[in-house]
């Protein structure tokens, strides 16, 4: 029997059971989630993103510059996060724009950085402060506090935003390279200060570590504090020589020029490494601009909620509408500031604490202390002095909430050891209450995901929260569009115009409501408005062409579509309409070269595929409409005509 029992409580305490436990819930409580649609920025950095959708961009990255400025993608952006369009671009390469793809990366990086943060607190278990200098730890505590830092992090409600919101994989995925280049370098340095003879893995550790710290800064800007978190990590928990041991960090702040370096020579590039603007425009409710004070002390306020949401995840936003606070004077402001701050100088003192030999707790104190120091240093580069037009989004804690679990679950597990030894009952207890706080954040993550499939769930959400905001009556009008909900679409949209009338997108979504119901000259007329604030704006022109090829005026229809062109060349539905266009004219010449360039630009289209099918058949060039209609009913089984057409070209062979 007791045999049994030990086999039973070495399962328990087994790491590969961990492990498994960690991505399986991670996979469970995310399942839901691989219908979520496109959404938000997912429209103009992936679904409407030439950039992804031909790889010739990333062998030659000058190509950016000839996207069109209006569909709102950021060539800057392109640069410094060349990683992220990268996985994108692989992604629509192997499937399209089929979203499960994506979120099946998306939820597996998540278990990747849940796994490594788990290894990240097991290596650190075995550094010489806790091996040496500190009390020695059992590998049931270490493997527990390992255990729930991980499931914290992995199934906590607040990273739904940076796992099933598609374009946020730049968090999620620059910080499986950050955790990874710092294991690595936690690795590297275990096998230095074991002073072994084998070189070729100490030389392969520090190789990987640095290429992951390479791509991390290719992936988010926020992964240049990796040094300072390293250079923390060595000060706390390794020992020698202090100049020696910063030596070996010099290569990761040389790998930090990266950033500024592929700016070089891009429009706008000092603004984005400014931050944006020394004004940045203000979309958060309030009045006026953001200036770097401003954002600052408004900083103060966002950074309590964070740890507000981390710790109690209730009322989420996809969108908030966060006040703008101008004065450092302001009470919640002067509150928030002081609250910060004693946490701050909480986690110096911890530290200096933890150097007591004297001091029973000192492992506790320590790796809680780094915890804080790891909070606030990786959350500094979007909550300072550089103002972002959004001043929050949830997304943003994805990587600091590692520091606060470690500082959490240390904190909950130096209290347990010390009323462990007074209650016979109190770790018990402790465990328990522990592994009902994981089931409720996966319950509540869960229903949180259940949301995200549905744009008009959400986005109704949003707006009850945020009723004043322009941007999510836009969106929700959008999801009421999509649904087919058209009257509750445009009434969403005229919402939005009223709270601002200057926003393109509006005009646009409000233009295609109307086009959907037929109403053609209210179409025109919210085109035309886009077109008087800015005449270089693609898809209004592209939307007026298609509204004059509906009508059957042909010429206008081709002139819009030319402008739309000339302004993108790489915009594959001007291309199609402009091939359908021509067809119309009888210049099927011209029509199937359209037609070829929309599908190199989106092979998807399986209209861009019957179309030129129905081209080449015209010309008597069965063969290729033949191809035609076998690749349409590749992308659209039961599209009757194609069949019907295909078996007439195969009756006449």
């Amino acid at each position: 029997m007791k045999l049994i029992q030990g086999l039973r409580v070495q399962s328990v305490n087994s790491p590969v059971i961990h492990l498994l436990a960690i991505a399986g819930l991670v996979f469970l409580i995310y399942s839901n989630t691989f219908n979520a649609p496109f959404q938000f920025d997912d429209d103009t950095n992936i679904v409407h993103n030439p950039a992804i959708k031909d790889l010739h961009y990333f062998s030659d990255p000058s190509r950016v510059e000839l996207i069109d400025n209006s569909i709102g993608f950021s060539k800057p952006l392109f640069k410094t996060r060349y990683i992220g369009y990268l996985s994108f671009a692989i992604n629509y390469t192997l499937h399209g724009l089929d979203v499960w793809g994506y979120h099946l990366v998306n939820i597996l990086i998540h278990i990747f950085n849940s796994l490594l943060l788990y290894w990240l607190i097991t290596l650190t278990f075995r550094t010489p402060f806790f091996t040496v200098v500190g009390r020695p730890l059992p590998d049931r505590s270490s493997n527990f506090i390992a255990l729930f830092t991980a499931l914290f992090f992995a199934v906590h409600p607040i990273q739904t935003q940076a796992v099933t919101y598609i374009v946020q994989r730049f968090a999620s995925l620059a910080t499986l390279f950050y955790l990874l280049s710092l294991v690595m370098y936690i690795k590297w340095r275990e096998l230095k200060e074991e002073q072994t003879k084998r070189y070729m893995p100490c030389i392969m550790l520090y190789a990987v570590s640095l290429l992951s710290a390479v791509l991390a800064m290719k992936t988010k800007e926020f992964a240049f504090t990796l040094p300072i978190v390293m250079a923390v990590y060595e000060l706390m928990f390794f020992d020698g020589n202090i100049i020696k041991r910063l030596l070996y960090l010099v290569p990761f702040l040389l790998a930090v020029l990266l950033i500024p370096l592929s700016l070089t020579g891009t429009e706008g590039a000092l603004s984005l490494v400014s931050g944006i603007n020394e004004e940045a425009a203000d979309v958060s409710g309030a009045s006026g601009n953001i200036s770097r004070a401003d954002y600052l002390f408004t900083q103060f306020r966002v950074i309590v909620t964070y740890i507000r949401l981390l710790f109690l995840p209730i009322n989420q936003n996809i969108d908030y509408d966060y006040p703008i606070y101008n004065s450092f004077f302001d009470p919640a402001v002067v509150l928030s500031f002081v609250s910060l701050l004693s946490v701050i100088i909480t986690g110096i003192y911890l530290y200096r604490f933890s150097k007591r030999p004297d001091r029973r707790d000192r492992c506790w104190l320590r790796l809680l202390s780094f915890g804080i120091f790891w909070f606030f240093i990786t959350l500094s580069p979007e909550s300072s002095v550089i103002p972002i037009k959004d001043v929050i989004f949830e997304h943003r804690v994805y990587l600091p909430s590692i520091g606060f679990f470690i500082a959490l679950t240390s904190s909950i597990v130096m209290v347990g050891t010390r009323w462990g030894n007074r209650l016979s009952y109190a770790n018990k207890a402790l465990v328990y209450v522990m592994l009902l706080a994981v089931i409720v954040l996966s319950a509540a993550t869960y229903k949180r995901n259940s949301m995200w499939n549905d744009l008009a769930s959400i986005w109704g959400e949003n707006v009850e929260a945020s009723d004043i905001k322009a941007r999510p009556h836009l969106n929700l009008g959008v999801a009421y569009l999509a649904q087919g909900r058209i009257d509750e679409a445009i009434s969403e949209f005229q919402t939005s115009l009223k709270l601002d009338p200057y926003q393109y997108s509006t005009h646009i979504n409000l233009g295609l409501a109307y086009f959907s119901q037929g109403r053609m000259d209210e179409a025109v007329n919210e085109y035309q408005t886009v077109l008087k604030l800015s005449p270089d704006y693609s898809p209004a022109h592209y939307n007026l062409g298609t509204v004059y090829l509906t009508q059957g005026r042909l010429i206008e229809a081709i002139s819009e579509f030319k402008i739309a062109l000339s302004l993108n060349p790489d915009y594959p539905e001007a291309h199609y309409s402009i091939g359908n266009a021509y067809a119309k004219r009888g210049r099927i010449d011209e029509a199937i070269l359209e037609l070829n360039t929309s599908l190199r630009l989106n092979p998807y289209n399986a209209e861009a595929h019957y179309d030129l099918g129905v081209a080449y058949a015209s010309q008597g060039r069965t063969h290729d409409a033949i191809k035609e209609y076998q690749a349409v009913l590749r992308l659209m089984p039961d599209h009757a005509q194609a069949h019907n057409n295909l078996g007439e070209l195969l009756l006449k062979k």
